[in-house]
């Protein structure tokens, strides 16, 4: 099979977010100028360099209660900060229940019955137990093509490493099982790690 995404697809369901697989999940969190919380999940989301460290995400539709975007980022354009919580499997129902289209006013974190710790370098907040959190200042906001579209680069300024995910001075994800988006409804968790060495290495 092959198309044009111009002209359609003709599947029952767009078949683009299944062939990308699978996605680190960012589960954003950030604070409006009016200091309510927000956390929403992304999975068009990833690191992006080393030195300085810095992550990207994207914006992918908006808001009937916003201007432009939805409320992550209309957060990250009024504050310039935003921390990345990485999800693990056995957060996924507390991060399904932060997914929905709610209005602005509403608190995700209450919402879902998470438990928040600020952040050390930003005025925003975490999810406490997260197996790491990535706290970032903006760098820039790039639009893309498309309505509503943005990708959002962001300098990480404080990392948070949960202590039980460290093992011989190695952040292991075997210790929490990441989560990872797929297309269409599905997910899986990463539960099969092995090594390989570049050509060259020992």
């Amino acid at each position: 099979m092959f198309y044009r995404p111009e002209d359609g697809h003709g599947l029952p369901h767009n078949p683009f977010n299944a062939v990308i697989t699978p996605r680190p999940i960012g589960w954003i969190s950030t604070r409006g100028a009016d200091g309510r919380d927000n956390l929403a999940p992304y999975s068009f989301f990833n690191g992006v360099a080393y030195t300085p460290p810095q992550v990207m995400f994207a914006s992918t539709s908006g808001k009937a209660d916003r201007a432009r975007g939805k409320d992550s980022f209309s957060n990250i354009e009024a504050t310039g900060v935003f921390c990345v919580n990485i999800v693990e499997s056995a957060a996924r129902d507390a991060m399904n229940a932060t997914s929905g289209g709610y209005g602005r006013e509403v608190d995700e974190f209450s919402h879902a019955g998470i438990e928040r710790a600020p952040c050390e370098t930003i005025a925003c907040s975490r999810v406490a137990a997260a197996p790491a959190a990535l706290e970032c200042r903006l760098n820039r906001i790039v639009p893309l093509l498309g309505e509503n579209n943005f990708l959002v680069l962001g300098e990480v300024t404080g990392v948070h490493l949960r202590d039980d995910c460290l093992r011989d001075g190695i952040f292991d994800v075997t210790r929490f099982q990441p989560l990872a988006r797929l297309g269409y409804r599905d997910y899986t968790v990463v539960d099969n790690v092995f090594s390989l060495n570049r050509p060259g290495q020992s």
